[in-house]
């Protein structure tokens, strides 16, 4: 299932360009608007996974469209990432202040707001979690808080990064995430590690609780696979 994101921008060509690219990565469906009211109006519909902000626009702003949706019930947890020309200290502060949870200044990256997006998207996920924090599938049992693993009952001992590789892929539902993804995920966007290094990891994951836990897909990257 697609991440679904909502993006507020005035200028179309920027709107377009950016929608485009989003949805090029086949991770995420994309709904562009160009003013807050089109937007709030799609928001009551469907409560989108992820916001993206632009600050200025034509019948409000990108804070006052922040403010609002931290005060709706259904949308208070949705990560919002605010855009701006604006990259002052002050506007950044301003915008986190109301409840944005990340502020790319313009010109932005591409890759660069892709990857701030699966960030963002990824520790939502994380901090929802499984009830307790634990998830459990017939042979294997993982649990969040204490970081410990279970195979048929026995603890598998795991290093920190093979429990937040397992747990990443746990979190995505049986979706696949390429050597990248899980780069990002797990090292976070400043990584100067090879992402082969996370075939080391899978290996030695495997070895300890099964080899069908992960699976690997060829030309694509690696995806959970629950256990009977």
């Amino acid at each position: 299932m697609k991440t679904l994101v909502y993006y507020v921008e005035d200028e179309a060509d920027i709107r377009e360009m950016v929608r485009r690219h989003l949805e090029r990565t086949g991770e995420f469906e994309v709904g562009a608007f160009a003013d807050g009211a089109t937007f709030l109006a799609a928001c009551e519909e469907r409560v989108p996974d992820l916001v993206i902000l632009d600050l200025n626009l034509p019948d409000t702003d990108g804070l006052t469209l922040c403010r609002e949706l931290r005060q709706w019930e259904a949308s208070r947890t949705v990560p919002i990432l605010m855009l701006t020309a604006r990259a002052g200290e002050a506007d950044r502060v301003t915008g986190l202040d109301v409840g944005a949870d990340d502020y790319l200044p313009k010109p932005f990256s591409l890759r660069e707001l892709v990857a701030r997006a699966r960030a963002l998207v990824r520790r939502v996920r994380w901090d929802r979690g499984t009830p307790e924090g634990v998830y459990r599938d017939g042979r294997l049992e993982v649990d969040a808080a204490r970081l410990q693993v279970f195979l048929d009952g026995r603890e598998a001992h795991v290093t920190r990064r093979e429990f937040d590789i397992l747990w990443y892929l746990i979190s995505l539902g049986g979706r696949v995430a390429s050597r990248e993804q899980i780069l990002d995920a797990v090292w976070g966007l400043a990584a100067t590690v090879d992402a082969r290094t996370i075939d080391a990891h899978v290996r030695t994951l495997r070895r300890k609780l099964s080899a069908g836990v992960i699976e690997t897909v060829i030309g694509a990257g690696y995806r959970f696979r629950s256990q009977p």
